[in-house]
């Protein structure tokens, strides 16, 4: 079987869906390849050089190159309609002959040439959608359909979201309220809809289980100003206002003026970063290569996202450390067992939160429950078994899924 995964960007060193999920579905057997534009992720944001400028210019357009198992084509790029649109796509879907196309997105310019592509070279395409209910705004307003915003909602996005979705065979959508969104505003059929979390690479995010790696804690820890008996709270993402992580930082600065041995580290770029530098028992400390990532939560002994949902719970809760979220997340599966919910945006509530999680042993229960459940039930690799499972019996082959459980790595 030959599969194509479309994703509007690709940086190398990140653990995103593009970069874990093709590094899987190759050691399943299946012949993959990864098509980009040449631009880096989230080129669309607001501040975007404050936080991912450094990744500007990792590709250019025409580079053909082999990752982890899988081929990478990295394509060109031209704005049409105010988005960013892939140049080329049809001649490379007709150099690879993919059986199974999987666009990231079940909207925009890709999944629709995929969808128009798709009666010209026969294969099954399938779709995801990433948008929760969080970063979609008109998700959380009660508006009529004649109101303004939703009418150009379902011009821009339900009705060419229809389209694809009528000649999709699956989209898969990362949490409940993500499938809701695909639903009602992008307009995938709710029957073509499955619930598909995103994964952790539990081989190397990973709990501290021998010497050398209590060693490498002590070391790292020691490198970035922390003793041995500091609480570290560690954030990793992008230093914006939507993710919030200043609010951590002025927690933790409340806590080390009390006394209380609170430290925190922020791991990434952005807006934020000088006014969490200046924050009293605070570092920063810029993005790194997905690989190194995990050393900072082994060094680490709670992990926060103040605001929106992040991948990264699952690679902290993967390594054996507590995870703080807000009530409002809809990824609780995220937390449940393994860590703590405060109320959204009340500094308060955080600070008692992190208070509640001071002993030692507290941390190490929901720590190894974390470790457990992410092996158990998001490792990529389950992830990636399944979908080729999905595949297969698009293509009407007999294929039967094996659940691995992380001792038979």
């Amino acid at each position: 079987m030959r599969l194509v995964l479309l994703t509007g960007a690709f940086s190398k060193g990140m653990g995103y869906l593009e970069n874990m999920l093709p590094k899987y579905l190759a050691r399943t057997g299946t012949e993959t390849h990864v098509v980009a534009m040449d631009l880096p992720p989230n080129y669309w944001m607001v501040g975007f050089n404050d936080t991912y400028g450094h990744l500007s210019g990792q590709h250019q357009a025409g580079t053909i190159q082999e990752l982890d198992g899988f081929t990478l084509h990295i394509l060109g790029h031209r704005k049409i309609a105010g988005y960013m649109r892939m140049v080329g796509l049809r001649k490379k879907l007709a150099s690879i002959q993919p059986d199974i196309v999987q666009a990231s997105a079940c909207i925009g310019w890709i999944p629709l040439d995929a969808a128009l592509y798709k009666r010209s070279f026969g294969y099954k395409l399938f779709t995801g959608n990433h948008y929760h209910a969080s970063v979609f705004p008109l998700a959380g307003k009660q508006t009529s359909w004649w109101n303004a915003e939703r009418l150009r909602c379902s011009i821009t996005r339900t009705l060419p979201g229809r389209l694809i979705g009528l000649v999709t065979e699956k989209c898969y959508a990362i949490a409940p309220d993500c499938a809701d969104v695909a639903s009602k505003f992008f307009g995938v059929p709710h029957g073509k809809i499955d619930i598909c979390p995103l994964g952790v690479d539990t081989e190397i995010f990973r709990p501290v289980s021998s010497e050398r790696d209590r060693q490498a804690r002590k070391e790292l820890r020691e490198r970035l100003g922390f003793g041995d008996k500091d609480i570290v709270c560690t954030y990793t993402g992008r230093f914006s206002e939507d993710k919030n992580p200043l609010l951590l930082a002025q927690a933790v600065t409340k806590l080390a003026r009390q006394g209380e041995p609170y430290r925190g580290l922020f791991v990434g770029q952005g807006i934020q970063g000088e006014a969490i530098e200046s924050c009293v028992g605070c570092k920063t400390h810029p993005f790194v290569p997905v690989e190194e990532l995990p050393n900072f939560f082994r060094a680490s002994d709670i992990a926060a996202w103040p605001t929106q949902e992040s991948l990264s719970m699952l690679d902290a809760a993967s390594c054996g450390i507590p995870v703080i979220a807000n009530h409002s997340i809809t990824t609780k599966e995220r937390v449940e067992g393994n860590g703590l919910l405060y109320r959204l945006n009340d500094r308060d509530d955080l600070v008692r939160r992190l208070l509640e999680l001071r002993a030692q042993g507290t941390r190490e229960q929901l720590g190894s429950a974390g470790a457990a459940k992410a092996a158990r039930d998001f490792s990529w690799r389950a992830v990636a078994d399944k979908r080729v499972g999905d595949y297969k019996r698009s293509l009407g082959e007999v294929f039967s899924v094996t659940c691995r459980e992380l001792s038979a790595n």
